[in-house]
């Protein structure tokens, strides 16, 4: 698939936007006043600049709003849904912590609840697709939702437990790397069923479909070498992962969890980067550009 930068900006942004809430509605950590401000601000704008984003890469983005009421069948409007419910609760919720130093559990929970939402059915926009069978797979939510709540363990400082959480999500995406490798071989699409003509024997391309490109190969088609692969794999788990946590293990020091927080927003977008560039869609291998 093609790596739009403004859908990659959105999913890292948002992600740990959202995490960050769900930490901040959750009471951690506990602050109140012009602190809980900087904290939430930040929060802010993480998730509301990666949703402004994603905008970015609809032909009319005027017409988003149409989105919000397909709720019933759509994954994107549920995000929509989820995403304003989380930041209206969460608003209300910070503004007692803010200007009345007074903590509304009860909402912060449910808002801390919307915000995890959020960022599962954002992960369940591609792990529907049975049509990108790398993306078609509980591993799809399970990454997302991991890195979302690493990344928000990390920007709001709970050293105690980001580091195992950093941990887990470097495992869930090595994993997620190695299954979805061979997802394509394993969804049983090949030519013969991509041209429905598999009754007659043996198929084989004798020229391609064109001679010339289309929108099918320019946003479904993207390739990435093998080589190039692996290195973008090792610089992302080394920037979102490993460099973080050797940063928190340093004695405390607040350039060095800067320098944690921003380590794992620049691996995570290389591993989001990745997540869309590797992805097959199988209407590849009508054009014969993948093989299965």
């Amino acid at each position: 698939m093609h790596p739009a930068p403004s859908v990659i900006l959105f999913t890292v942004m948002s992600g740990a936007g959202f995490g960050m809430l769900a930490f901040l509605g959750l009471g951690m950590p506990d602050v109140t006043g012009w602190v809980a401000f900087t904290f939430f601000a930040i929060a802010y704008v993480l998730a509301v600049g990666g949703l402004m984003a994603s905008t970015f890469h609809l032909g009319h983005p005027e017409r988003a709003i149409k989105a919000f009421g397909q709720w019933r069948t759509s994954w994107l409007s549920r995000e929509g849904c989820c995403a304003v419910l989380a930041l209206l609760v969460m608003a209300v919720y910070g503004g007692g912590l803010v200007f009345f130093d007074t903590r509304w559990t009860a909402l912060g929970l449910f808002g801390a609840l919307a915000s995890i939402l959020t960022v599962f059915t954002t992960s369940m926009i591609y792990a529907q697709l049975r049509t990108v069978p790398r993306w078609h797979s509980p591993l799809t939510p399970t990454l997302l939702l991991s890195l979302s709540i690493a990344g928000g363990a990390l920007l709001t400082g709970q050293s105690s437990i980001s580091i195992g959480l950093l941990a887990l999500s470097g495992a869930i995406q090595i994993t997620t790397w190695i299954v979805g490798d061979k997802a394509l071989a394993a969804s049983g699409s090949t030519l013969a069923t991509a041209t429905g003509l598999g009754g007659t024997g043996t198929l084989s391309a004798f020229e391609p479909p064109h001679t010339g490109t289309n929108y099918l190969l320019k946003e479904f088609v993207y390739v990435v070498g093998r080589k190039h692969s692996l290195q973008l794999r090792v610089i992302s788990l080394v920037l979102m992962i490993l460099l973080p946590i050797i940063l928190i293990l340093l004695p405390f020091n607040h350039m060095f969890a800067a320098f944690a927080v921003l380590s794992h927003l620049l691996g995570a977008i290389v591993s989001r980067w990745l997540f869309f560039a590797e992805a097959e869609h199988v209407v590849g291998i009508y054009y014969g550009k993948r093989t299965p």
